[in-house]
């Protein structure tokens, strides 16, 4: 049984109870017959089947908040109840197991922040060495997905194309080396949004590139 510390605050801002979805009743694997819906938190604070609301003056210290979702810190600190969504963004297109062809593709993918708005997404197309601006698709909307193209021409050789989104917070999608700087490698189980990416080779073959964050 999930349990979790969700603060009044929250409750009181934007949360929902969810019982349907598109006409219909949210299916078990989503939680029926009703799921706790909190926009721009992390998925684990929106908990399924649920079947009561507590009250208290202060957090549960349930087992998934103690021996779960608390980390380590670089700095001997330990990270409790994170639930805000970091920035992040991910490339859906060119991605496994497309195969590219030599000349102008759209490189496309979706953005989403906890804190408001993204507010722009860069693009690489050397491995992180230079970036470039997407274009984001509207609508923009604060706490939902955010579509980004970018128009790209490869030329066949082997390269690997990232990433990278800024919310209105000014917050900066990392690389796996500045999250892990900040955070410690014990985070790297649970709350990462590291910069990640696709190979592709010369054969125009997409394949995941792994030295973003394994």
């Amino acid at each position: 049984m999930l349990t979790r510390s969700i603060p009044v605050a929250k409750a009181l801002d934007d949360a929902l109870i969810a019982y349907g979805q598109n006409g219909e009743a949210i299916r078990p694997e989503q939680g029926y017959p009703a799921r706790l819906f909190l926009p721009g938190w992390e998925g684990n604070s929106n908990v399924k089947w649920l079947r009561r609301i507590e009250l208290s003056d202060r957090p549960f210290m349930t087992r998934e908040e103690t021996s779960k979702y608390t980390e380590p810190m670089a700095d001997g600190s330990a990270r409790m109840f994170s639930f805000l969504m970091d920035a992040r963004s991910l490339i859906t297109y060119p991605a496994f197991p497309v195969t590219l062809t030599r000349g102008w593709s759209e490189i496309n993918g979706i953005a989403w922040s906890g804190s408001g708005k993204i507010a722009r997404v860069d693009v690489s197309t050397d491995g992180g060495a230079t970036w470039s601006a997407a274009k984001l698709q509207e609508p923009v909307l604060p706490k939902a997905h955010t579509r980004f193209r970018h128009l790209w021409n490869w030329t066949g050789g082997e390269a690997v194309i990232m990433s990278r989104a800024v919310d209105e917070a000014g917050n900066i999608q990392p690389t796996r080396e500045a999250l892990i700087k900040l955070r410690g490698i014990s985070s790297v189980g649970y709350h990462v949004n590291p910069i990640t990416g696709w190979r592709i080779r010369s054969d125009g073959s997409v394949i995941y590139h792994a030295e973003a964050w394994s």
